[in-house]
């Protein structure tokens, strides 16, 4: 951890880390599915790209539908070429922990990917999900085009109605395109597919319990 740092404020472009060249290196085939882990990714399938706290239980999430080719954890939504784990917590990339998700949209819509995304954690709770704090844990969903932007306030605002009816706080989760926001840089292999290798191992999602209206 670097001192003095405010790990719940975003870090200025500025004093952010520098990063590196060098992508992560990363296992060519999906430790759960067997398709791969970069692209090129068969015609017809979409990317979809979310933050929802700690990633290793969000890729899960994701993983375990049928329709989705492969997904990948990475950092997403800084400043930081490559950064590693270990930066990513420090509060110097601006990044958010990141999962990937390629899917078949002829299976299932983005629209429930987006239910699955709201019904499995909390998007209320700023720089933090539970007893993780940080921006690294921020809510986020970073659209690949205007069309799955457009769906993505449509969704936010249709859940924050029924989180109102519920007596819950507002959304903070972070709505930008790919564009803005700059690409998804892979985490380290040992996150891949974390908790099909560690079963036993951490996983803090937590939704509010109030379900999503699809769309």
């Amino acid at each position: 951890m670097v001192i003095g740092v405010n790990k719940t404020k975003m870090v200025p472009q500025e004093k952010a880390l520098p990063g590196r060249a060098e992508e992560m290196s990363v296992p060519s085939r999906h430790y759960v599915l067997g398709t791969p882990l970069k692209g090129p990714w068969p015609d017809g399938h979409e990317l979809a790209y979310f933050g929802m706290g700690c990633f290793w239980g969000a890729e899960r999430k994701f993983w375990q539908l049928d329709g989705v080719y492969s997904t990948a954890v990475g950092y997403m939504g800084g400043y930081t070429p490559n950064p590693t784990y270990e930066e990513v917590c420090s509060g110097m990339t601006g990044h958010t922990e990141a999962v990937q998700v390629v899917y078949d949209p002829q299976k299932f819509r983005y629209s429930d990917l987006l239910v699955l995304f709201w019904e499995n954690h909390d998007p209320t709770q700023g720089m933090r999900q539970g007893g993780d704090v940080g921006t690294q844990y921020r809510s986020a969903i970073y659209s690949t085009g205007a069309a799955q932007a457009r769906q993505a306030e449509a969704s936010r605002n249709a859940y924050q109605q029924r989180l109102n009816e519920a007596g819950h706080g507002e959304i903070t989760t972070e709505i930008r395109e790919c564009d803005e926001t700059g690409p998804f840089f892979y985490a380290e292999e040992f996150h891949q597919q974390y908790l099909a290798k560690n079963p036993h191992g951490y996983c803090g999602l937590g939704g509010t319990g109030v379900s999503c209206p699809g769309t």
